[in-house]
């Protein structure tokens, strides 16, 4: 008798330069792959195109998909592009320029030539109100009338989209912006207004702005977005349930997604974090760095101890990885760094030296290779001419790369003006992106007090296997892993993802024996929040909660991460509390003030709805399903200084390797979604769910 039919879930990540899908549950159990172009000009013809070509290959209908998880970068490229609406930010009267002042530290103390980001506003789009509310929530000042008025006439006439309303102290009392929102939706119910109390209701001015400030921006973007999305899915026939993924890897309907737009700023990279955690789980790993390359980002982050690492707060468009200098948003997020650095990266001279990215051709025009118009050379092109990729398999066929072009491209911008050969130039577009990438890694590793030595790199995306190997050789990292669909590892994740909802606020409070009474009010507080927002879940079932704070002994100006215990918060609770601090930070400095106060400034309550993963998660390719034969399947030059240059190495067909099989470096391993390149030296160990395991450096 055949078991119960597994639900057909379809995940999707919309990047830079591709969207890729991954279908689970259709008939074998297994895990289907798809990658197609990406549309920046209406990404939901990718996604049409993407659907229609991965449901035919299946042969499953619109209306047996259970589910659609999706992960976009829509809201992170608005903020970055610049590309939001019109959008007038509300404030308290002298306190105009604090989007614009920001914070007094330069992240660079010695860069005279200094560059800050411009705020997403400019200060004629700033507007002040005459109101204040004291750090206690005390009312100082009522909101005056009029000047609320003179704010609405002014947006009314401004033809403003969307409106963010932060004023002094809102995140102790809310009511003052409350009545702003009301008085500008009486008269503009068609305008969005974003309320710091709402979005970011945590102290220190400067971050809660820019955070509200960054909701309002994207909101009109991302409900067009999601509009538009929705309507592709009825059209092809798709009427189930959408979830979107957060920055903090967790899954949420559109409407939540569409009230607070800023928690999915790093959708995207927060999915492929959660595939290598699994990953991480299935190899016996715990502790690994990720490396997500694609055609126009790369992105970085850590898991530690089997989870991702999650921050309370984290920065968009970051200059040269710079702590301090970006846009600062208050939202739980996925540790993670993204830079410039993707397969459609352009490369040129500046000086008589190779410079590579930050700008990208895309998907439109693409590389000079792909033959759609590209003039630039990138490093695919590179990589093309290195014979790192297959011209004539590149996306398991779909494309055809042309190798001429991309040769003559690099002549032309590089090669040609500092006196190289062809492929000593791609050579060292190939090489300046991998500098830029390690200098980022670094930034991950070591600058946050890990060493890369005792970790593994998990290395997925388009392009991240091709560059994974040497980057893991400059950091002295002793293991890669190669997840199997490493081209499509976000869209993996996506699959593994938990409903999650976060809240935090602010609220000051010295640890003592009687402060039981205070911690139970502020949980019962953000309790309240989140189960106003699990509600809109829908069927989801019962919730798994989690605490923690952000402390500091008093008298310190920053904080750091405690989790704290469950269960009731009775009068025992505080010491428990106290406890948690003093150990994690033991574990952290080495020391301990027995003397000082402690005290709690940001509290966070998690509920996390576990997702469904009762169908299988074996991959299509791996074991019975895959091919037979020799895993060899030819040889092709490529570029390996080690072997002086240009040298023969085997081409590994990766649908023909079975758990257990292991061969050496120099090889290249094909797979429709991306490439492996293996150097010499290297070994590579095939695990029992298709991962390969590479062994950097080895020696018999």
């Amino acid at each position: 008798m055949n078991g119960p039919t597994p639900p057909v879930r379809i995940a999707f990540d919309i990047g830079g330069t591709f969207t890729d899908f991954v279908l689970r549950g259709a008939g074998n159990d297994g895990m289907r792959f798809r990658k197609v172009p990406s549309t920046p000009d209406d990404p939901s013809r990718a996604v049409l195109s993407g659907l229609s070509d991965l449901l035919g290959e299946t042969g499953v209908e619109g209306e047996d998909v259970d589910a659609i998880l999706h992960a976009t970068t829509v809201a992170t490229n608005a903020i970055i592009e610049r590309k939001g609406p019109r959008t007038a930010f509300v404030t308290t009267r002298g306190f105009r320029d604090i989007i614009v002042m920001g914070r007094q530290k330069r992240y660079d103390t010695f860069d005279v030539y200094l560059t800050k980001p411009a705020p997403l506003v400019d200060r004629k789009d700033v507007f002040e109100v005459d109101e204040r509310i004291d750090v206690h929530g005390e009312t100082v000042k009522p909101v005056d009338r009029a000047s609320v008025e003179n704010v609405v006439d002014a947006i009314a006439d401004g033809g403003y989209e969307s409106a963010a309303v932060a004023f002094i102290h809102a995140y102790a009392d809310g009511r003052h912006e409350r009545e702003a929102r009301d008085a500008i939706a009486a008269r503009l119910p068609d305008v969005p207004v974003s309320l710091s109390s709402e979005i970011s209701p945590k102290m220190r001015e400067f971050e809660r702005f820019s955070t509200t400030l960054a909701n309002a921006y994207v909101k009109p973007v991302v409900d067009r977005y999601l509009g538009k999305l929705e309507g592709a899915l009825k059209e092809r026939g798709i009427e189930s349930d959408l979830f979107i993924m957060q920055s903090n890897a967790g899954l949420v309907p559109p409407e939540l997604a569409r009230d607070m737009p800023v928690r999915i700023v790093e959708s995207g990279p927060a999915a492929g974090v959660m595939m290598c955690g699994v990953v991480g789980r299935e190899e016996g790993r715990r502790d690994l760095l990720t490396f997500d390359m694609g055609g126009t980002t790369a992105k970085l982050g850590a898991i530690e101890g089997g989870e991702p690492a999650v921050m309370a707060t984290f920065e968009v468009a970051m200059i040269n990885c710079r702590p301090g200098s970006g846009i600062p948003l208050n939202v739980p997020a996925v540790e993670l760094l993204e830079i410039g650095a993707g397969g459609g990266s352009v490369a040129r001279t500046e000086l008589g030296v190779i410079v590579v990215g930050p700008e990208s051709a895309g998907a439109d025009p693409g590389p000079v290779c792909y033959g759609q118009g590209g003039a630039e050379p990138t490093v695919t092109d590179a990589n093309l001419v290195l014979g790192y990729l297959n011209p004539d398999y590149f996306n398991g066929g779909a494309m055809s790369l042309d190798r001429a072009a991309a040769e003559e491209g690099i002549r032309r911008a590089i090669a040609g003006p500092l006196g190289l050969s062809v492929g000593e130039a791609a050579w060292g577009i190939h090489a300046v992106a991998n500098v830029n990438m390690e200098r980022a890694m670094r930034v991950v590793s070591v600058e946050r007090g890990r060493d890369p030595r005792g970790y593994t790199l998990v290395s997925f995306g388009g392009a991240g296997p091709v560059h994974g190997t040497r980057i893991a050789r400059s950091l002295g990292i002793p293991e890669i892993i190669v997840p199997y669909g490493a081209g499509v590892g976000s869209a993996v994740g996506l699959l593994e993802a938990d409903n999650r909802i976060d809240a935090a606020l602010t609220r000051v409070v010295r640890i003592r024996p009687d402060a039981a009474a205070d911690i139970a009010a502020v949980y019962e507080e953000l309790e309240t929040r989140v189960r106003a927002d699990l509600a809109r879940l829908g069927g989801a079932g019962a919730p798994r909660w989690s605490r923690y704070a952000y402390m500091r002994y008093v008298g310190q100006g920053y904080e750091r991460k405690v989790d704290l215990p469950g269960g009731p918060i009775d009068g025992d609770y505080p010491g428990k509390v106290g406890e948690a601090f003093v150990e994690s930070y033991l574990r952290n400095f080495g020391f301990t003030d027995p003397d000082a106060g402690i005290e709690v400034i940001d509290w966070c309550l998690v509920a996390t709805v576990p997702g469904d993963r009762d169908a299988p998660c074996r991959f299509e390719g791996v074991g019975e399903t895959g091919g037979s034969g020799s895993a060899v399947v030819g040889a092709r030059r490529a570029w390996f200084p080690e072997l002086d240059g240009f040298a023969e190495c085997d081409v590994v067909d990766r649908y023909r390797l079975r758990e257990g099989d292991t061969f050496e470096g120099p090889a290249i391993v094909e797979e429709r979604e991306s490439t492996t390149v293996v150097l010499p030296g290297d070994a590579v160990t095939v695990g029992p769910s298709g991962h390969m395991a590479i062994r950097v450096g080895y020696e018999e």
